[in-house]
């Protein structure tokens, strides 16, 4: 018995080649859509609806999560956040393929994180071929302002990525990495962590 061919959708989250325009994409963006424009005009005080949305919207989501609107989003289904997951305002997810975030991550303002690719050559891209990698990023990580996270990109556990930095390759755990392209500019620390509660007389837990 013959396999059946891959779907639209499975090329996709698989990292094929895909067509976007598909009917079922058309749809699943489609449905996205509606969900982030209720979202993202929501009055202030509605957190609970808010919230409900972002759980109807995602893949997985665990208890305490915040994303502060507006956010944007082409599927959603492919996005799973891990416990106590924080987005600052404007955060950009092209979930083509799937973008699988760890606990404790705060994400400020101005963030896009990028599965999707175009060809390189215009006749493919004329025929709107395009293709999408994994985005991971690890537990205890904090993206600073205006970041911009490249298709394929693995971002270790408790590293921090500095303002403005474009992300092209993996960022190992533990570090502190910065620029355009992005690169490790020193490691954090248990000592850095001791220095910072004896200065600011901060207790530590």
């Amino acid at each position: 018995m013959e396999t059946p061919p891959l779907t639209e959708k499975e090329k996709m989250i698989a990292g094929l080649p895909y067509h976007p325009f598909d009917k079922q994409l058309s749809a699943d963006r489609l449905k996205a859509r509606e969900l982030i424009y209720e979202f993202n005009r929501l009055p202030p005080k509605s957190f609970k609806q808010r919230k409900s949305i972002i759980k109807q919207l995602f893949g997985h989501t665990e208890t305490m999560f915040y994303v502060e609107p507006p956010f944007n989003c082409d599927y959603g289904y492919n996005i799973s956040i891990g416990q106590n997951f924080y987005a600052n305002f404007n955060l950009t997810i092209l979930d083509c393929a799937p973008v699988n975030i760890g606990d404790n991550v705060f994400i400020a303002p101005n963030v896009s994180l990028f599965t999707a690719g175009h060809p390189m050559h215009h006749h493919l891209r004329n025929q709107q071929v395009e293709w999408a990698q994994p985005i991971t990023i690890g537990h205890n990580v904090w993206i600073c302002g205006n970041v911009c996270i490249n298709p394929g990109v693995t971002i270790g556990s408790g590293s921090v990525i500095g303002t403005g930095s474009i992300v092209t390759k993996d960022i190992p755990e533990n570090v502190f990495a910065a620029g355009n392209p992005c690169r490790v500019i020193r490691t954090i620390t248990d000592e850095e962590k001791d220095f910072y509660y004896k200065q600011q007389a901060i207790p530590s837990f």
